[in-house]
């Protein structure tokens, strides 16, 4: 007996195999994994996909397993809830660990524009969220504060100050700013919650085969390791510098990248290929450019789009990608449906999305150019990450940001 059950145990073993991790950036041997894209704000869209998939239950605790869950980043704006949001996902990677799995938070060009101070969007649901009985208080303190300040550095500006500039600020600033910009912004609290928070937050990770990252890696980082995209991002975030916000806002960064997505200039396959090569890799998982609800691989698979539009701002669609030993599917709320992994497949997969989808008019526009022979990319946010800044934000001057010379052979490629 005790000679059978060894040889079972021996037998059995791979089976009960944990992931194992290679570093801080990579991990092989996970036997499923969820990714989900960009949630803005929307706490119900995000308990949502993680019921969907099977991770939470319907008081939220996490049921996952061993699970790995990857959110690719842009949990803030647009919508009221992302405090909400990164305290339960903090939650949730306490609980999972205790039974094997992880829960994974990337780095999307949201989380760093709420750090140095872009708040084009930013709703007053947001700020409402931070408030409490004392902002009042807190919001007075600031704004003397401010004026004092002003009237050492700048006395004659000061004295030219219109009658109504108090009523005028405090329009722009309401109740419950202050403490939102002390939760994010280093230089007001380099120990606030949310700062903390996204420094703790990489920019790309490795699992298994699979590349995941907020908007994209181009040509110009190409050569670059895991571990120097987030090196480069958390020492912009650290110093907040307007001047020097280098990676966080480089539009071929992998923060703001969309051309992977296929957005015009579209990357290269050559470009892809040397990325994949480079991290030994076969997909690259990718958010930020919105895909109006629907998982969508491109390049025969080697790019996989799933901002499929989770937060209201973009229409509530629930969707996510599924990685288990048996392949790759895409979740939505009718079903799980395996994912093609040639573009010559993506169009009966598009038939079944649309039938789990009738009434989703983006998915039949894509149908229509998907059948005329088109690589379907939409045009991404009305967002740009070099566009002038609101006088209520930091004005920021877009700096030269040369490519890495690792990249050099990346580029060649390109």
């Amino acid at each position: 007996m005790r000679y059978l059950l060894l040889a079972l145990l021996i037998v059995c073993h791979p089976l009960f195999a944990a992931a194992r991790q290679v570093d801080e950036f990579r991990w092989s041997g996970v036997g499923r994994i969820v990714a989900i894209g960009d949630l803005h704000g929307d706490y119900d869209g995000y308990l949502a996909v993680l019921q969907s998939a099977g991770l939470v239950n319907t008081r939220g605790r996490w049921i996952g397993g061993d699970t790995h869950l990857v959110q690719t980043g842009d949990i803030p704006d647009r919508g009221p809830d992302t405090r909400r949001i990164i305290g339960h996902m903090a939650q949730l990677a306490r609980e999972a660990r205790r039974h094997g799995g992880r829960v994974h938070n990337l780095l999307g060009n949201h989380e760093a524009m709420n750090v140095y101070g872009d708040l084009r969007y930013t709703t007053a649901g947001e700020y409402r969220a931070f408030a409490g009985r004392g902002s009042a208080a807190l919001r007075d303190s600031y704004f003397a504060a401010m004026m004092e300040a002003l009237a050492a550095s700048d006395p004659e500006r000061h004295a030219v100050l219109p009658e109504d500039y108090r009523e005028r600020w405090d329009r722009e600033h309401p109740l419950g700013w202050v403490e939102h910009r002390l939760a994010w912004d280093p230089r007001l609290d380099d120990k606030g919650e949310l700062f903390q928070w996204a420094m703790q937050a990489k920019v790309a990770i490795q699992i298994n085969e699979l590349l995941f990252v907020h908007g994209g890696l181009s040509g110009a980082y190409c050569g670059n390791s895991l571990r120097s995209l987030t090196t480069k991002a958390h020492e912009a975030l650290r110093r907040s510098d307007p001047n020097q916000l280098g990676i966080l806002e480089d539009e071929r960064g992998p923060l703001w990248y969309r051309g992977l997505a296929g957005i015009a200039p579209a990357t290269p396959t050559a470009i892809v290929d040397a990325i994949l090569e480079t991290h030994h890799a076969r997909h690259i998982v990718i958010g930020h450019t919105p895909t109006q609800g629907i998982v969508w691989p491109r390049l025969d698979g080697r790019v996989i789009m799933i901002d499929t539009g989770i937060g209201a701002a973009y229409g509530g669609h629930i969707g996510w990608l599924e990685v288990t030993n048996e392949g790759l599917f895409a979740g939505y709320r009718g079903g799980r449906l395996s994912l093609p992994m040639l573009d010559a497949q993506r169009s009966a997969y598009l038939d079944k999305v649309i039938g789990l989808d009738p009434g989703n008019a983006a998915l039949m526009q894509r149908r229509v150019a998907v059948g005329t022979g088109q690589d379907v990319a939409t045009q991404g946010e009305s967002e740009d990450a070099s566009a002038q800044r609101p006088a209520a934000a930091v004005a920021i001057a877009k700096p030269a940001t040369p490519p890495p010379a690792s990249a050099t052979t990346c580029d060649t490629a390109r």
